[in-house]
């Protein structure tokens, strides 16, 4: 064998490699920090976009869905929803199908479909369906481990909009929010289903988002939200550890809590659309309680799309109800708006990779934009090719060198390796 032959073959290796033991195992990766660590990546698109590998065009029928993608094992895993049902769908790198599940029914009424993403975990996959039903899975063949309907054990009441939390992994343990009567936040051992500890009734429903874990002067917190507010609670035992109120229009509280050197920051619809638009706050902790104080209010930069996201010293996202959707960058310091770009829709959606923020917008289009305090600076777009039905609200995800794009029932996957 040459020398440029073997070379060759060791950077096939190198790159099936990176591939196949790729994990972006949760929703927004597998710390929640909508970061991916890929490296090498196009700095630039053509006016056509980064190549098309290839595309799915079958995940469920119609409008299947809103669900982002996870990664792990050289697997696939999305949900999407045909007559009536939750389906969990399974598929290689090569978006080939390998199994798929039914989850129960789905949600059918405003904007139906599947909202979560299902999470990975080695051996096993977790599926929280629009109407509650929680299942583990095996994760080569998708068979049933263990099942449970968390509204209906906890009494809790679904969302005008329906479920849309994505399970978060911890350790042996996961949670999930019911929002119910008999608690608002539950750990079960994710082996076996069963309960590990509750968090109390707050007397609200459970809200869109998903949690955080953050860690503060030795105390342990999972943080989320409700329908009216915030709350965090000890991971080791589920004790309440604070509320903080804040509420949106129709109880849409949909962004993960972002946590940074004991500050907090949250975001739900501008205040005019009567929600309260993003907040920083200090958080204390003292002999094992929580206080939280607040730092600055900034309205021009609310989200109800989980989609902003702090890189250095500054948050970038897209707005609701401020102007329908246009792009805004906040000093994380001081809460000044440092501009305002172009719109985009309200429901558009990001992830990070290699520096360069990477934007789905509800008009279908995707956008390269390079995190400049100084200037909105869009660097290339694309268009997406025709026949996805419904709004283009599934987060975009950048893993393995390739850049995923679902909508309705179509998954695109673009080349983007420099």
């Amino acid at each position: 064998m040459t020398v440029l032959v073997r070379s060759l073959v060791f950077s096939v290796f190198l790159f099936t490699n990176v591939l196949l033991t790729a994990e972006w195992t949760m929703f927004h990766g597998p710390d929640g920090e909508n970061r991916s660590p890929d490296t090498g990546l196009l700095t630039a698109w053509s006016a056509e976009g980064p190549k098309l590998l290839w595309k799915i065009d079958n995940i469920g029928q119609g409008v299947s869905g809103y669900s982002s993608i996870t990664i792990q094992n050289g697997r696939i895993f999305t949900s999407g929803s045909k007559e009536g049902r939750s389906i969990v769908y399974c598929f290689d790198l090569n978006g080939q199908p390998l199994w798929e599940y039914d989850n129960g029914p789905v949600w059918m009424g405003s904007f139906p479909g599947t909202r979560s993403t299902p999470t990975a975990d080695g051996e096993f996959v977790y599926d929280f369906s629009s109407v509650g039903q929680l299942v583990c899975l095996t994760a080569d063949k998708g068979e049933k481990i263990w099942t449970r309907n968390m509204l209906e054990e906890f009494e809790g009441e679904n969302l005008l909009w329906a479920l849309a939390e994505s399970i978060r992994l911890d350790g042996d343990r996961l949670y999930c929010s019911p929002g119910g009567k008999q608690a608002s936040l539950v750990a079960l051992n994710k082996r076996t289903g069963e309960t590990i500890w509750t968090t109390p009734s707050l007397g609200e429903k459970a809200s869109y988002g998903s949690p955080a874990i953050v860690k503060q002067d030795d105390l342990r917190m999972i943080i989320t939200t409700n329908a009216k507010g915030m709350f965090g609670a000890n991971t080791e035992n589920g004790e309440l550890l604070f509320y903080f109120p804040y509420e949106p229009r129709f109880d849409v509280n949909c962004a993960r809590p972002i946590y940074r050197e004991g500050y907090l920051y949250l975001v739900n619809a501008l205040e005019q659309e009567g929600g309260e638009g993003g907040i920083k706050l200090k958080v204390t902790v003292a002999n094992g309680k929580v206080s939280l104080e607040e730092v600055w209010r900034v309205k021009k930069l609310d989200n109800v799309h989980d989609s902003v996201i702090l890189l250095d010293e500054f948050l970038y996202g897209v707005s609701y109800g401020y102007k329908n959707g246009v792009f805004v960058c906040v000093d994380w310091k001081t809460g000044e708006v440092q501009y305002e770009g172009r719109r985009h829709g309200r429901g558009s959606s990001l992830t990070w990779a290699e520096g360069l923020i990477y934007l789905l917008s509800d008009k279908e289009e995707v956008l390269l934009i390079r995190p400049n305090p100084q200037k909105y600076d869009v660097i290339s777009q694309f268009t997406l090719p025709e026949g996805g039905e419904g709004p283009t609200w599934a987060h975009p995800v950048v893993f393995g060198k390739r850049l995923y794009v679902r909508h309705g029932t179509f998954l695109y996957c673009y080349d983007v390796a420099r």
